[in-house]
């Protein structure tokens, strides 16, 4: 199918992929995973859509035919590709254009009544919902969230729906972290300053706290039960292993840099288990219909929409961190 974009987010990872830390934009390269847009033309063989409709798609471009494909697991497909991303294995131009072609079978429709802004953002949203299926998320229990990017908070959403009694989530931007709050974080920790927020409230202490310390502390010294890192980062992660208690999961999500380090001893002697949750596996048409229902707010995580040929400056100023910037999409 050819698409005619509507509307593109601009990731985190595509900011600091844009960089060259990560690896995965080596250019040229057009970039952008999370749009959706109207049906130009489709193929010869294409007969459940047609042109006109307005649509979303998957970020993972799968064959739809190998063994991972056939069992639905399609973030693990064989020959697997990423839109806007590009690898020494694979390179796969991406949305961030007036057009791109994707196959059909990762093309979604969407209700009249959703925008194309709000389709944008049902990638990320597809993310959470696969890292909290991957999670283990406890019915009433206690989980950390590490990074309130937009990645974060959908997850945060997620683990809410899964039925998390107390979430706690972490980052070391003030902005971020109120709008975790506005999304239903109940308490809020500043992983640089250690002050813990609850209600919009600050909670004094004696002295600040490691991350780890906080979230131990929080749990009466336990830990939690499920730990989300969704950041990438080796202290992040090291941070997600110290605040988990024993028997608990550990979900990977960011991956900014390559390799973590933590403490190994500890990670046995707790029996942790780790999980990598990449991409999204089948979650898009339960999304389309958790976003379009209101369940999950996406509007909140929208702080521009710039037409794209602003898109230099808006990665100049995400990349900066200066402004409280969260999610901006570009409209071709």
């Amino acid at each position: 199918m050819l698409i005619r974009v509507k509307a593109v987010g601009i990731c985190g990872s595509d900011v600091h992929g844009a960089t060259g830390r990560t690896g995965r934009r080596l250019p040229p390269l057009i970039m952008g995973h999370e749009a959706a847009g109207v049906i130009e033309r489709v193929g010869a063989n294409v007969t459940w859509l047609r042109a006109g409709r307005r649509v979303c798609f998957d970020s993972t471009v799968y064959c739809n035919r190998c063994e991972a494909c056939l069992a639905r697991r399609f973030n693990r497909c064989d020959k697997r590709q990423v839109l806007g991303v590009s690898t020494p294995q694979f390179k796969r131009h991406g949305a961030m254009a007036e057009r791109v072609a994707v196959p059909s079978w990762i093309v979604f429709p969407i209700p009249d009544e959703m925008s194309f802004v709000k389709a944008a953002l049902l990638e990320p949203v597809a993310i959470g919902i696969h890292a909290a299926n991957r999670g283990n998320v406890p019915e009433g229990g206690t989980v950390l969230v590490i990074g309130a990017g937009t990645i974060g908070l959908c997850v945060l959403a997620a683990v809410r729906l899964k039925g998390a009694g107390r979430v706690i989530v972490a980052d070391i931007d003030e902005f971020r972290l109120e709008m975790a709050r506005r999304l239903g974080a109940d308490v809020t920790v500043n992983a640089r300053t250690g002050i813990l927020c609850t209600g919009g409230t600050p909670l004094t202490r004696e002295a600040p706290l490691t991350l780890a310390g906080a979230v131990r502390d929080i749990t009466d010294g336990r830990g939690v039960q499920a730990a989300f890192e969704v950041v990438g980062l080796p202290e992040t992660f090291a941070a997600a292993v110290a605040a988990t208690r024993t028997g608990g999961t550990i979900v990977a999500v960011g991956n900014i840099q390559p390799r973590a380090e933590f403490d190994l001893q500890q990670f046995i002697a707790s029996e942790l288990t780790v999980t990598g949750s990449y991409a999204s596996s089948g979650e898009f048409e339960q999304c389309i219909d958790l976003v379009a229902s209101g369940r999950i707010d996406v509007e909140s995580l929208v702080s521009e929409v710039r037409p794209l040929r602003e898109g230099a400056e808006a990665f100049e100023r995400l990349l900066a961190g200066k402004e409280k910037l969260l999610k901006v999409v570009l409209e071709p």
